[in-house]
């Protein structure tokens, strides 16, 4: 059985039939279990007590509900190691950052802190200074969670938390949540504040959630952002929506195939008007990110003074990438801004008569996680699947955009993501559309 949502336990809080104190236990239960073994780096059980049996479901949407916080996040009292063995000695954090004090405000109760890949510098979701971190749905074999927020998407996914807090700087939320099964909204950057966080990309990087449904996405998404999503009943047959073959179908597996396929048929008989929508201009992502882009750049920039003593602790395959901003000179930089802006207008422009893009968030299933695991002999296939786990989402973060990752595959399939996208200051729309998906897609999952 599926685990219930956030509105679901929230309904029953406001109905009488249970207790913020009950649903904390459980979240605790869950967090100490097999499955949620590793994904937590610190967790906070008494902390998160006192602030299920201080909420008021009547006035606060969280209610005492659990939430994680993966470890790039200032919490009042804790160090903000971003997966790093070079923060630990870090003063711990004066106050929240931005995020965790608006989920705080709105009656949160914080679980933990969660794995992550160091530094937010990948996509697969492991990390050598900590226990290997493995998928919580996939029990055949072990398999790889998706990153950088990992231990988010296995909070959620594991019943330790109904909102993993993550950020999301080429897919880090969107990712995970598709090899879980989950929903994730990244939304557009400047919504949410990213003070107090340990940050990859200042260009990038976007503060968002996964979840376990799309309306809880709207109601967390409100809360990240202190807005209100305008909702819309038109019907999905009112949205023009594309699929660009360029890029984001190239190498397929079979069960992403098969599961795009399948839901393209079934929005398709529900009346969505979906056409195809060359977008030559996805070629082009490559050469803007030749030399490392925003992340080796701007990491780099944040990480000069602590690799000039401290660079021997870093993970060996984060290290080089964020070595590789030290040859980015400040006219390269420039050069970059100017032609992400320029690629950006044309993106735009080739996408104004559509509501959103479909697309697969990322083009295969989770793999085992031994192929991937730290040691040189594995380093090559690390690297060539960490590209193709950021290759579709991370376009959406090099054009400022909004995208929500939810679940389409079959019972008898492995996890796979649906990305609904589109540009900046879309997010309603989107998250309107994805609703509307995720209800005609839910009879084929488990």
């Amino acid at each position: 059985m599926p685990l219930p949502d956030l509105h679901a336990a929230r309904e029953r809080l406001l109905t009488g039939q249970s207790h913020a104190n009950a649903e904390i236990e459980r979240a605790i239960a869950a967090a100490s279990s097999p499955e949620c073994r590793h994904a937590f780096v610190l967790t906070d059980f008494e902390a998160a007590r006192s602030q299920a049996a201080a909420a008021d479901p009547q006035r606060q949407p969280l209610a005492g509900l659990s939430v994680s916080v993966k470890d790039l996040f200032n919490v009042a009292g804790q160090v903000s190691r971003a997966g790093s063995i070079v923060l630990a000695c870090a003063a711990p954090a004066v106050r929240d950052s931005s995020a965790v004090a608006r989920l705080r405000a709105a009656g949160a109760a914080l679980v933990g802190r969660t794995h992550m890949t160091e530094f937010a510098y990948s996509g697969v979701g492991i990390n050598p200074h900590y226990e290997a971190l493995a998928n919580a749905v996939a029990t055949d074999v072990p398999r790889v969670p998706g990153g950088s927020s990992s231990g988010a998407a296995v909070s959620v996914a594991s019943g330790a938390a109904y909102v993993g807090l993550g950020s999301d700087t080429g897919g880090s939320i969107r990712i995970p949540a598709a090899l879980h099964g989950l929903v994730g909204f990244k939304s557009t950057q400047r919504l949410v504040p990213l003070d107090g966080t340990v940050p990859l990309s200042f260009t990038l990087d976007t503060v968002c959630a996964m979840t376990r449904s799309v309306r809880d996405a709207f109601l967390v998404h409100e809360i990240l952002a202190a807005r209100r999503v305008v909702r819309s009943a038109a019907p999905l047959s009112h949205y023009r929506l594309a699929v660009v073959p360029q890029l984001m179908l190239d190498g397929l597996d079979p069960t992403v195939a098969r599961a795009f396929e399948r839901s393209l048929r079934v929005l398709r008989a529900a009346g969505a008007r979906i056409s195809e929508q060359h977008l030559p201009e996805l070629h082009e992502v490559a050469a803007l990110q030749a030399n490392g882009g925003f992340s080796a750049a701007e990491s780099h920039a944040w990480h000069r003074h602590l690799l000039a003593d401290h660079s021997a602790r870093y993970d060996p395959r984060v290290l080089p990438r964020i070595l590789r901003g030290a040859a980015i000179s400040a006219s390269d930089y420039i050069h970059l801004q100017q032609a992400r802006r320029e690629w950006m207008l044309r993106v735009d422009h080739a996408l104004a008569g559509f509501d959103a893009v479909l697309s697969p968030t990322v083009p295969v299933v989770a793999p085992p996680l031994v192929d991937v695991l730290p040691g040189p002999q594995r380093d090559a296939a690390f690297f060539s699947l960490n590209g193709l786990l950021l290759r579709n989402p991370g376009v959406v973060n090099l054009l400022d955009g909004c995208a929500l990752s939810l679940p389409c595959q079959a019972p008898d399939e492995l996890p796979v993501g649906l990305m609904i996208w589109h540009g900046a200051m879309r997010d309603d729309a989107v998250l309107n559309i994805a609703q509307q998906v995720e209800r005609l897609l839910l009879p084929q999952r488990p």
